[in-house]
């Protein structure tokens, strides 16, 4: 295919009171190959210091197009619209292009996975900082890629950072922050394989709404060498979780603080009408073909469960994925952290309206000077999260969280990138961030290689 610069002008809207085009010295982010939503996700909002102008560098096809459609409905949103200004190159040659022209001094990577890797390598490689979606790496050889790439970026003084939203959702940041009360929560338990210290479940579903739409996916998010397989990908979240929960702030070791205990896979199965309605191709693309059976059913191999020990702490982590979630419900997760004096759990099923809440149930109900001594707790919580209350339950408390905390996930995107735009001008990264990273990406790689051995 013949290379060539295509310039696509989006709208900027009078009156607008987004920050405009920036100084030579702002932040100038590049996109590379945008193949999933979570690219845009990052452009949903506008940030100070951040160069309007965003160079995108893509292969032709349908992924670059879906991505500035949504960029470009960004711009014309009568609330709060963004100016984001997209210079687009579509070539065979784009990551040559990009690492040549070298428009930007931040790429953003959020697509195909199996990419991915070998994409945060020649960005750090040539001088450039990467903000990269999860995961950036789904099998045992990318992780060794990728610790490359790592210490490529702190020879080079880069940043290099992947995007946990999951530490922004306001249930879970009070888990956290209540399990580190000691009075309250007492101390994390150990638990056993059967019985974990940290549980973390969470259930997804291929057809779902984004920014009011019905998301199309890509046809090579079915395919998991491609994407990654379930227990390479959303796990990478509950992974983090564990870590930053359960040692925060704490460098870990991943070839002395990880043990696997086991770790399985399973299909989801789609069939064609299924598979059409997601991606909007009417056959099933030839590489895909090794994972349909009777011409008809595409298994994806989107589930996983990995059992393991962090520190002699035993954790399970689990997701799964169906097609489309009932009327009325949508993604769910569930998180008990066990302490020796309380339980924290987050549930967001029917009875939570498919909202998530965060309980805490003492160990020991009976215990009278529990109640009195959470409620004096609670008061030195309430200077960093006014507002936040308590009410009994059966068997605890349900912690009432107001509204304005409750972001949701697409606004959570912005929250990483400010921290990571934070990171990047004032270079204080926490020292526990890269090694914590490296231990994350070792622990589902590992579990991948040991669930395909059953």
């Amino acid at each position: 295919m013949k290379s060539k610069l295509i310039m696509i002008p989006l709208i900027v809207l009078a009156g607008c009171s987004q920050p405009k085009k920036q100084e030579d010295n702002a932040v100038k982010l590049i996109t590379l190959d945008p193949g999933h939503f979570h690219a845009a996700l990052v452009q949903k909002s506008m940030y100070r210091g951040v160069d309007s102008t965003v160079h995108v560098y893509a292969p032709k096809g349908t992924d670059v197009e879906l991505h500035l459609s949504k960029i470009e409905a960004y711009n014309k949103r009568p609330d709060n619209p963004t100016t984001w200004d997209e210079k687009v190159y579509m070539g065979d040659d784009y990551l040559d292009k990009m690492i040549a022209e070298k428009k930007g001094n931040v790429v953003v990577l959020a697509g195909n996975n199996q990419k991915k890797t070998n994409y945060i390598k020649r960005s750090v490689e040539a001088g450039l900082n990467v903000l990269a979606d999860k995961p950036m790496a789904i099998d045992g050889a990318s992780f060794e890629v990728l610790k490359g790439a790592f210490k490529t970026a702190a020879d080079k003084q880069l940043l290099l950072y992947d995007i946990m939203t999951e530490r922004y959702e306001i249930t879970t940041m009070l888990q956290r922050e209540f399990s580190m009360i000691p009075e309250v929560f007492g101390m994390l338990e150990k638990g056993t394989p059967d019985n974990p210290a940290v549980t973390k479940e969470s259930v997804h579903y291929f057809y779902k709404y984004v920014s009011g739409s019905v998301l199309v996916r890509p046809a090579w998010f079915m395919d998991v060498a491609q994407e990654g397989e379930g227990i390479v990908d959303v796990t990478t979240h509950l992974v983090d979780l564990v870590q930053w929960e359960c040692f925060p702030d704490q460098t870990l070791d991943y070839k002395t603080d990880v043990q696997l205990v086991s770790a399985k896979r399973s299909s989801t199965d789609l069939t064609l009408s299924q598979f059409n309605t997601i991606t909007k191709s009417t056959a099933f693309p030839d590489y895909l073909k090794k994972d349909v059976v009777n011409d008809s059913v595409l298994k994806v191999f989107s589930n996983g469960e990995i059992n393991y020990k962090l520190r002699g702490v035993h954790a399970k982590v689990s997701v799964k994925w169906n097609y489309k979630a009932p009327e009325g419900t949508g993604d769910t997760h569930y998180s008990i952290m066990r302490g020796t004096k309380a339980n924290l759990i987050i549930k967001q099923g029917a009875e939570q309206k498919f909202k998530p809440e965060l309980y805490i149930d003492p160990v020991n109900p009976k215990d009278a000077a529990f109640e009195a001594t959470l409620n004096e707790q609670l008061k030195n919580l309430q200077g960093k999260f006014p507002g936040i209350s308590l009410t009994k339950t059966k068997t605890g408390w349900w912690v009432n969280i107001p509204d304005k905390y409750k972001e949701g996930h697409e606004a959570h995107f912005a929250r990483v990138t400010e921290k990571f735009l934070s990171y990047l001008k004032n270079k204080d990264l926490p020292a526990w961030e890269v090694p914590n990273m490296i231990a994350k990406y070792y622990t589902i790689t590992a579990a991948l290689d040991l669930a395909r051995k059953k």
